[in-house]
């Protein structure tokens, strides 16, 4: 087994660009890539750079509906946006199928035992479904991922680690009912933020439930609450369900100055993050985890943040990144709001799985 991690990146990535005035814009590969650069990452032995090849059509129809592919490829040739906020051209779905295509090569090269984590550039776009898309996304790559392990590789147990600002209804809707993959978010509170989904009580539906498990946090939520519900319920769930592998994907938009975000992660709370899940996957999966890096929308801390998250995967000690702005306190309520919620969610759970207190379900062989 080799000891690498990889990155994977593609200069044309930054062709995922939604316009001017969107806050999504395709410079954060670059400016991520040259923060990665001045930090010294990629001089790391330890370190594969790599290039991904696009994800084709085919792995696409593995998760989402043949229609819904052919229609996005219909408006990238006639350069017409999906909805209002996610445009669709010809560069864009370049762009996209290289994102994806990443994603398929991070995960090819662990399950191949070149390297025991990966890191994928400009990944995690949990907005999309088997038939929609929307919210930035066009293609769920994290889900593409899936069904690729599951078909070439022969995987049984998937968990998903979505650390966003924002609930990923997207990936969240593909295995609602689907006992082989783990869903777990961590997001800001659904009742102040897009999509407005992610309740602790969705929990998944049929042979699924269980499965779908949602930890709402309160705006201003910082790095030691954030930090005490992964504790709590991630970990003690990864270590129950004992996943073939992690995906973990979210970029910086939990930081305390993202724009469309109100939580409040510092730099080093995302390392601090990154390290949780890292140490996590060596204990319950040899090691085998695959982070998808793609969100953030204040272009000054997403390089920091981002670079914390590969840090954190590659297996530093600790990082030396300064913060941009003043870092907030949290509010006093926070941390008590973040207790109840994970108690609330705890009991909620207990019939599903032992380590809540309950007698535990049966997981797929």
């Amino acid at each position: 087994m080799s000891e690498k991690v990889a990155i994977a990146f593609h200069e044309k990535m930054k062709q995922y660009d939604l316009g001017e005035g969107h806050p999504y814009r395709g410079d954060r590969f670059e400016n991520a890539i040259i923060f990665f650069k001045s930090q010294g990452l990629f001089n790391l032995p330890s370190v594969l750079e790599i290039k991904p090849q696009p994800a084709s059509q085919e792995d696409l129809f593995r998760v989402h509906e043949r229609n819904y592919v052919e229609r996005i490829f219909r408006l990238a040739k006639e350069g017409k946006p999906y909805d209002f906020e996610t445009p669709v051209s010809e560069k864009i779905l370049e762009a996209a199928l290289l994102v994806t295509g990443a994603a398929l090569d991070c995960g090819r090269l662990v399950l191949d035992g070149k390297v025991r984590r990966a890191v994928a550039l400009g990944g995690g776009y949990h907005h999309a479904g088997r038939g929609y898309g929307g919210g930035f996304c066009l293609f769920n790559d994290i889900a593409v991922l899936i069904e690729f392990l599951r078909t070439k590789y022969g995987l049984k147990r998937f968990l998903v680690l979505d650390y966003d600002v924002h609930f990923g209804n997207g990936t969240s809707d593909i295995y609602y009912g689907d006992p082989s993959v783990l869903y777990i978010s961590v997001h800001q509170d659904p009742r102040t933020l897009y999509p407005g989904k992610g309740f602790i009580h969705e929990v998944g539906e049929g042979a699924g439930e269980g499965f779908n498990v949602n930890v709402p946090l309160p705006p201003g939520t910082a790095d030691g609450s954030y930090l005490y519900a992964l504790e709590e319920v991630f970990v003690p769930l990864a270590e129950e369900f004992k996943p073939d592998v992690i995906i973990g994907n979210g970029g910086s938009d939990p930081h305390f100055a993202d724009s469309l975000g109100d939580l409040n992660l510092s730099t080093k709370g995302f390392f601090r993050l990154s390290c949780l899940i890292r140490k996590t996957a060596e204990r319950v999966c040899d090691s085998r985890l695959v982070l998808m890096v793609g969100s953030g929308y204040n272009p000054l801390v997403l390089p920091p943040c981002w670079y914390a998250l590969a840090a954190g995967v590659v297996g530093l000690k600790e990082i030396a990144v300064e913060e941009q702005y003043p870092v907030p306190q949290e509010p006093p309520h926070c941390h008590r709001t973040v207790e109840k919620t994970v108690d609330e969610l705890k009991r909620l759970l207990r019939k599903y799985w032992s380590c809540f207190g309950g007698f535990g379900i049966n997981v797929v062989p």
